[in-house]
């Protein structure tokens, strides 16, 4: 019996060395070969790629080129390009455990009402070690309409994310405008249309990124506008308590990493925000954790500058 066709899409930029070890973790799926396409998308890159894939690979892959447009343009051309009947992403510094593929995919001939499948994943660090596993059933205690909790924590790792070709034609794919948390957006997007199922195994090992402050701050807000607009948009789709609770959740995470940043004002603006959408117990309870981080930053911040002018009166 035929297998449904599944198109696993890769795209890199300039890392040769990384891809390699992609596309090879494909290669190795127990899935039939005959039923599994591989397509890397090189996002406009100046490197070897090309050469090494293909040296070790040959016509195991399709090898597509595009100008540079960052990975979300880069996903979207490959899902375009892609016959799979079911569509599966994989970052070039990621990598499978051999069954994902086969797992993910029965899931899907099996439920038809499921319209994509997450797996665990296995955060590993630069040297490929694994430190942690992201645990998808803490985010999504069950299948089925995930949405009122992923309005809650849209966390996603596009790496274990397995879909029907459907769900790219109905959201469009990825926001290639987001610099960053385009995963976010995705996920809220997809998670309102159709069902999604997990898998609680961690067949996706993802490397963690070593992100620089400045653009941990363009997550930050990135997040925030993803939540509002998201919000904005489809709002009239949503429980008032779901829509609340989702930019409760985005502000006081935010708040936290503005704090952790050191941007103590954009933290307590946030804060502000989260306070006045606090109604549960565990919001509450939330603020005023929140509220004694604030409260010790301030005080270091103080003991600082006090020093500060102790020192320039010296």
């Amino acid at each position: 019996m035929r297998k449904p066709v599944v198109s696993a899409i890769i795209p890199t930029y300039n890392r040769a060395r990384d891809v390699r070890v992609a596309v090879a973790s494909v290669v190795g799926q127990t899935y039939p070969v005959s039923s599994l396409e591989i397509l890397v998308v090189d996002d406009g890159g100046s490197d070897d790629t090309e050469e090494v894939l293909a040296r070790e690979f040959g016509d195991r892959i399709r090898y597509l080129r595009k100008p540079n447009g960052g990975v979300s343009a880069a996903r979207n051309y490959g899902m375009e390009h892609a016959t799979g009947e079911f569509l599966a992403l994989l970052d070039d510094d990621d990598e499978w455990r051999p069954s994902k593929v086969e797992l993910q995919a029965e899931i899907l001939e099996a439920r038809p009402e499921i319209g994509m499948v997450v797996t665990d994943t296995e955060r590993m660090n630069e040297y490929r070690g694994g430190f942690e596993i992201f645990s998808r059933r803490e985010q999504l205690p069950e299948d089925g309409w995930v949405l009122p909790h992923v309005l809650r924590n849209p966390s996603l790792a596009p790496s274990s994310v397995m879909m029907r070709r459907e769900v790219f034609e109905a959201t469009g794919g990825f926001d290639s405008s987001l610099r960053t948390a385009e995963d976010l957006d995705f996920f809220l997007r997809a998670a309102l249309r159709f069902q999604v199922a997990v898998i609680s195994d961690p067949l996706t090992r993802a490397m963690r990124g070593h992100q620089g402050l400045s653009l941990l701050a363009r997550t930050y807000h990135d997040y925030i506008e993803v939540i509002e607009r998201f919000v904005r948009d489809h709002g009239h789709l949503i429980d008032p308590v779901d829509r609340e609770a989702a930019l409760f959740c985005a502000y006081i995470k935010n708040a936290r990493g503005f704090l952790w940043q050191g941007n103590f004002g954009e933290a307590a603006r946030l804060a502000g925000m989260a306070a006045a959408r606090a109604r549960s117990p565990a919001e509450l309870r939330e603020m005023g954790k929140l509220g004694v981080d604030m409260a010790k930053n301030a005080g270091v911040r103080a003991k600082r500058w006090v020093r500060a002018r102790a020192g320039a009166r010296t």
